[in-house]
């Protein structure tokens, strides 16, 4: 996530960092049921259609390329995972890749419950400041629902937007170790949390009518192929969107 400037707002028990324009929200954990798992959208990046959408609804992945990235798969488990592009020097056209699905009805939660998740390996060498994994919308664009890794620590978040305030489930673990992790963002009520490898590692609340609905394409690995766009460096793999 690119760097925002900062400003402070001070509530009992926390310093609450206040991005420009919008507030990011963080507070005590809190506990979030699992809904049932109705996938609207799933990938495995397996067989001779790696873009195919497992769930059988259509959404097809289309790979968006910039700065001659190519598009690798390697193996992982019994099927194939899909390589991003490592990071680059700056002043350089970097290699860029995204993997896009365009928009759709039933990619958009509203204020029913979502999870979404991916399995992710990212080396320690190739954290930076800010990696969307997956998202659909910008947060300075009405709503948005995105799981990052963020910072060089390597600790992934989960973000829920809609109007000007961010909220954001963040990790207290990092998953920069160079092993495979399973992460989960989970919405269910007024609840909002990050699980990594099938445990809650973080939470925070939300507003019950919080709704998520854009026009924007569900994006993996970036959030476009141009400059400063959030790329992840790492290996992805078994991405998937679940609602109601």
């Amino acid at each position: 996530m690119t760097p925002i400037p900062l400003r402070r707002l001070v509530v009992p028990g926390l310093l609450l960092l206040l991005l420009t324009g919008s507030f990011a929200t963080r507070t005590r954990a809190v506990w979030v049921p699992a809904p049932p798992l109705r996938y609207v959208a799933q990938y495995t990046f397996d067989g001779t259609a790696p873009w195919a959408d497992a769930s059988g609804r259509g959404h097809t992945l289309t790979p968006v390329i910039g700065g001659n990235a190519t598009v690798i798969r390697t193996p992982h488990d019994r099927g194939q995972a899909v390589r991003f592009p490592p990071r680059c020097a700056r002043g350089r056209p970097c290699p860029r890749l995204v993997l896009r699905a365009a928009s759709t009805p039933t990619l958009n939660p509203g204020a029913r419950p979502l999870r979404y998740g991916a399995a992710v390996r990212l080396a320690p060498n190739r954290t930076s400041k800010g990696q969307n994994v997956l998202q659909k919308g910008y947060s300075t664009e009405g709503s948005q629902y995105k799981l990052q890794i963020d910072g060089r620590s390597g600790h992934p978040s989960c973000a829920l937007v809609a109007g000007p305030a961010i909220h954001l489930a963040l990790a207290r673990i990092s998953v920069a170790d160079d092993r495979w992790h399973t992460l989960e963002c989970r919405r269910a009520g007024t609840g909002l949390a990050v699980l990594v490898d099938g445990v809650t590692q973080g939470s925070t609340t939300v507003a019950a009518g919080l709704a998520v609905s854009n026009g924007h394409p569900l994006s993996i690995g970036g959030k476009s192929a141009y400059g400063d766009n959030d790329q992840y460096h790492g290996l992805l793999d078994d991405v998937w969107v679940a609602v109601g």
